[in-house]
């Protein structure tokens, strides 16, 4: 069985998530999904939109998701040892980063394929984010 293994805050989820999600899917048996608990959200000095319990609700109801967890630390290697994964998908904007060429090493030396997606450029939740704030603001003027 290929277990595959992706993570993310999932805020304001959207067609970008839900590719994501398909694209994964097809390329495993099992999908577990860490969705960014608040706390480790904070840790890119953000707040999410949509509290934790709620996203993770979302992400546990798409289709694709065998199972979702919370993702409390950004160590793969730790939630390698906890879900024993063997592909590991993740967005390209990550590609050839000095944080992910640790991984990289990691993973290949615990058999571990790490899989680039390309990133949903025309769909992001910061952008629906900033349209919503810009929107806001125009209607309060």
């Amino acid at each position: 069985m290929v277990i595959g293994y992706t993570t993310g805050v999932f805020d304001l989820f959207h067609v970008g998530h839900v590719r994501v999600l398909h694209n994964a899917k097809t390329l495993c048996d099992k999908l577990i999904v860490g969705v960014t608990s608040d706390d480790l959200v904070s840790y890119k000095n953000k707040r999410s939109v949509i509290p934790f319990e709620e996203r993770l609700e979302i992400v546990s109801a798409c289709k694709y998701v065998d199972i979702a967890v919370e993702q409390t630390s950004m160590d793969k290697m730790d939630a390698y040892n906890r879900y024993k994964f063997n592909i590991m998908f993740v967005g390209d904007d990550w590609y050839k980063s000095e944080k992910w060429a640790n991984f990289e090493k990691q993973f290949e030396e615990a058999g571990v394929r790490i899989i680039y997606f390309p990133y949903t450029k025309s769909t992001s939740s910061t952008l629906i984010n900033e349209t919503l704030i810009n929107l806001r603001n125009n209607i309060n003027e």
